[in-house]
Parts: C-alpha cells; structure tokens; sequence
C-alpha cells in the first residue's frame, strides 16, 4: 500500500485526489496539509507541511505557487518522492526542483491527464510523418472564462512535443492579426478560446493538401488530473532520486 501526503488537500483539486484515493485498494490518504483544516477529512491535516511527522511513501502537491518552497525542502529531508502538480512556478522554483532531484524523485507535468500525456507521444510519430510531407500543424486550445493564462501550459507542451521532433526548427505564433502574408512553413500557430465552464479541450490539427488529421483530447472534470497524479504517485513511490514525468508513467504501464 502507497502511502500518500497531499498538499492542498482541502483545496478543489485536493478534494479530488481525497476522494479517488479513498476508493483506491494499491494507495491510501495518510495526512493532508491545508491552511483550512475544514474538520471533515478522515485523516490529519497540518496547516505547516513542517509539523507533518506522519510516515509516506511519497507526496502530491497541488497547491497554490506562493505557498510552495518549503515543501521541497521537507520532502529532501524525508527522502520523500513528489509529484508537482502546481502550475507558475517561477525560475527560482524550477532551479530548485533541479536541485532536489539530485536527492530524490520528483515528477512534474504541465498536465497530470493520462490521456494528454498518451497524445504528447503519439504526436511525436505523426510529426515525423507528416511534418516533412508538407503538412502546416496548428494547435487550438479551448478553456473556461476564470482561466487566467494563455495560451494553456499543456497547449505549449503539446507544441514542444511536435517541436522537439522536428529539431526544434518551428517558431511559435499566437496572432496573425498584426501582419499580412502567407503563411511561412516553419511555424506551429497556437489559438486560445475562453468561455463559460469549459474543463479543457485540446485539438491538434495536420492540414496537409486536400487532406486533414485531427487529434483531440477533452477533459469532462478535473478528475482525470486527479486520476494522472494518484498513478504518478503510486509510479514514483520507491523509486531512485532523478526528474520523472508523466510519460515515464505511461510507458510503465504500456
């Protein structure tokens, strides 16, 4: 049995991964921390990750970015394997995930979603076949009206996937509006649409001539992110120090 901290734990996407683990029979919820201890959760909840003296086998973190450095600090003094699921984090931050994955195992993903992460590898195949058959590649991403960035991170590493096929050779572009010519060969165009309660979709687009290849991808809740992380988790618990991501946990399971 995994044992499991989660960081945010009262929290939309921490009540999420409470509730898919309760129902888990290989991982089981062992202590939360939260600054709301909202007195329902069956298990402790500390408002300081450094008060946590509870045993684990490895750590979820989905809180906010501000209230994030001194979890990793805790989990290299435990030896405890994490998985990042909090998004903006600063340069700071991302020097520090480097540093601790000297000392143990960290697995960070711009989308925790099995399925996302299954399309970034299936799309490095279609890039390599169709790319150089001529084929223009556009990325159009689509999210609710509260959504505060764009475009999405899974949009851009969903770009990066087809990118580093291809030697990194494309440029990125969010507007055509301000210029005024054909479309040039290398580029990846990446469009945002916000609007009402949209969870998430993603559509990856291959227009070659007379013809057009389509992947997609819609999340209907959060909990497919939730369902990514609890198998990440279970993934990296017991596992030597070093960086993971989300596709070292799909390719476990294939």
């Amino acid at each position: 049995m995994v044992r499991v901290i989660m960081r945010g734990c009262n929290g939309r996407m921490g009540r999420v991964v409470s509730a898919l683990l309760a129902e888990d029979r290989e991982a089981q919820l062992v202590a939360g921390v939260d600054l709301v201890d909202n007195g329902q959760n069956p298990y402790p909840v500390y408002q300081s990750i450094k008060d946590c003296n509870v045993e684990a086998d490895c750590l979820i973190d989905f809180s906010a970015a501000a209230a994030w450095d001194d979890m990793l600090d805790y989990c290299v003094e435990k030896n405890l394997p994490c998985v990042l699921c909090t998004t903006g984090l600063s340069e700071a931050q991302l020097e520090k995930i480097e540093k601790a994955s000297e000392r143990i195992a960290v697995l960070r993903s711009a989308n925790m979603s099995l399925g996302i992460n299954l399309l970034l590898k299936l799309l490095k195949g279609a890039a390599a076949a169709l790319a150089p058959a001529g084929f223009d590649m556009e990325i159009v991403e689509r999210h609710h009206n509260q959504k505060l960035d764009a475009p999405s991170g899974t949009a851009l590493a969903l770009a990066d996937s087809l990118n580093e096929e291809l030697g990194n050779r494309y440029t990125y572009v969010y507007d055509r509006s301000i210029r005024r010519e054909k479309r040039p060969e290398k580029e990846i165009g990446i469009s945002a649409v916000r609007g009402g309660s949209i969870v998430g979709e993603h559509e990856i687009i291959f227009a070659g001539m007379d013809e057009v290849i389509t992947f997609s991808h819609t999340a209907y809740s959060r909990a497919v992110f939730g369902k990514g992380a609890v198998q990440a988790a279970k993934y990296l618990a017991g596992k030597p120090a070093g960086k993971y991501n989300m596709g070292d946990v799909i390719d476990a399971a294939m």
